[in-house]
């Protein structure tokens, strides 16, 4: 999961499309807190999906299960934050326009591009946890239809949060221990990374019919999940925090 970080102008530009409804941790009415809400439950899904004895709770059946769920969440969420950033105003004049819209093209923000290449990778993890859901399949099917697709959306996750993160920073490298965005941006970015790590170390050998690293997979699923949780659930005091700002700085 990947909840994309933004520029302290474009997060107030954004908050328009929330019209200051609900509080911090219930905002039902609140596109910005549905986005939170969502990504924090897929992000739960990986976690529980790649904790220390879940699957022998639950089952393979049921831990893929959980994973696909979970990607679900994602999606959704990927969907939204893509139509918040899409619709937000174009200028720091305030004008949303009338009109909502779900086809956008705007190239030239580093946001719609961050969350167009984030709601990709959220594709792409939807039919690779879809597909580890089947067991009847060979360790060439498996690289193909599960590992394939998840190196993928790994690598769109990554792309995602860099984007995320050089726009809050304004740069390569920032310290902004103060700015929940700062957080938010970084935590994804580590998320990100632990997740393409698990996906590299996921890979079936032929040989034995195994991952080539199943502690170093598990690990970085569980990782990168619980970056993306903490990240989530900071999106809730961001919404009400630049909701709260009543005009540009």
């Amino acid at each position: 999961m990947n909840n994309t970080g933004t520029s302290r102008e474009q997060r107030k530009l954004h908050s328009l499309l929330d019209q200051g409804s609900g509080s911090t941790w219930w905002a039902p009415g609140a596109i910005g807190w549905w986005i939170g809400i969502l990504f924090a439950f897929g992000s739960l899904c990986f976690v529980l999906g790649a904790a220390p004895g879940y699957v022998d709770a639950v089952g393979g059946a049921g831990d893929g299960i959980t994973f696909f769920i979970g990607s679900l969440f994602f999606t959704s969420a990927a969907c939204l934050q893509y139509f918040e950033v899409g619709n937000a105003p174009g200028s720091l004049s305030g004008d949303t326009g009338a009109d909502r819209r779900w086809l956008i093209w705007e190239p030239r923000r580093i946001d719609w591009w961050a969350t167009l290449v984030q709601l990709a990778g959220t594709l792409f993890f939807n039919r690779s946890t879809l597909a580890a859901m089947s067991h009847q399949l060979s360790a060439t099917q498996t690289n193909r239809l599960v590992w394939r697709p998840d190196v993928v959306g790994s690598l769109c996750f990554l792309v995602a949060s860099w984007l995320a993160w050089a726009e809050v920073s304004h740069c390569r490298w920032s310290w902004r221990p103060r700015v929940l965005s700062w957080w938010i941006a970084g935590l994804n970015l580590a998320g990100s990374i632990a997740f393409g790590v698990s996906a590299a170390a996921s890979h079936i050998v032929p040989a034995s019919d195994q991952p080539r690293n199943v502690a170093l997979m598990n690990l970085g699923t569980f990782l990168g999940g619980m970056a993306f949780l903490v990240g989530a659930v900071l999106l809730l005091p961001e919404r009400t925090h630049t909701t709260a700002v009543p005009a540009m700085a």
